[in-house]
């Protein structure tokens, strides 16, 4: 069984103190495709499925959304530090806030850090002894530029006491890129071969496996970096995949907040 256990319409890693999740494809009102939980605003869907699509997990996670905060995403490696006064940022309708900006994080309870995917490897990092958490998104782009590294990087506290989640992504077998992107890898100089396997005149790449030695690299130890099996590819019928449909498809989103001391929400 996968570390992100299903709920109605998402997929949970941690649901207690920390909720830390991504949503899933089914039980929304978008057309794109029919019937589904698409919860992104920048693509060909109408305002009102997305505002009743938040709203339904939204319930289903406890974390109302006026607590949620959203940044533009670019595929880059900028990364932003958010706060109590950034709720609600690109969430009832998007803004030039946040703009290029794939890596959020904060040390304010009562925030939930969210982004938009679609096969790209969602990054999830939190410490057990204080209140940081930090979200990023890591397609290739964003891995060769050391997002997870980056994330990391960032928190001022001892690294021991972070753990690293890695969420549901495309796996390799669905996912090959060329040899100029391999050797953008090879030159991070972290030992990558075994992570290509040889597709034709392509290469089958492990996304979520390189994440995970960058975060090991990073400072976090083995056994607080807990990777998701789940793939979005072929697990299509559970998750959108931007490469299997051809980009003609929704968009999940993955959040990750922490809750008020007694696990239970406070008006603003």
């Amino acid at each position: 069984m996968d570390i992100f256990k299903r709920k109605a319409v998402t997929f949970n890693y941690k649901d207690d103190e920390h909720i830390i999740g991504i949503t899933g494809r089914n039980g929304g009102v978008s057309d794109y495709p029919e019937l589904s939980l698409n919860m992104a605003r920048y693509i060909e869907d109408a305002p009102e499925n997305v505002s009743r699509n938040q709203h339904r997990v939204a319930q289903e996670i406890n974390f109302d959304t006026s607590k949620w905060v959203f940044p533009i995403q670019k595929h880059g490696t900028h990364i932003k530090e958010v706060s109590l006064e950034d709720r609600g940022i690109n969430i009832t309708e998007l803004t030039t806030a946040l703009d290029d900006v794939d890596g959020l994080y904060t040390y304010d309870r009562e925030v939930l850090l969210t982004m938009c995917f679609a096969d790209c490897v969602p990054i999830y990092i939190y410490s057990v002894t204080d209140n940081f958490i930090a979200l990023g998104h890591a397609g290739w782009r964003g891995t060769v530029g050391m997002i997870t590294e980056k994330l990391i990087n960032v928190y001022k506290g001892d690294k021991t006491h972070l753990h690293c989640v890695i969420g549901p992504s495309i796996s390799g077998k669905a996912y090959v890129v060329n040899d100029e992107i391999r050797a953008k890898f090879m030159s991070l100089n972290l030992q990558l071969e075994d992570c290509f396997i040889p597709n034709g005149d392509m290469y089958e790449i492990e996304l979520k496996e390189i994440n995970r030695r960058i975060a090991q690299h990073a400072g976090i130890a083995a056994s607080h970096i807990h990777v998701s099996q789940r793939c979005t590819s072929t697990g299509n019928e559970d998750f959108f995949s931007y490469r299997k449909e051809a980009g003609n498809t929704g968009r999940m989103l993955a959040y990750i907040g922490k809750r008020d001391d007694n696990g239970s929400q406070k008006e603003s």
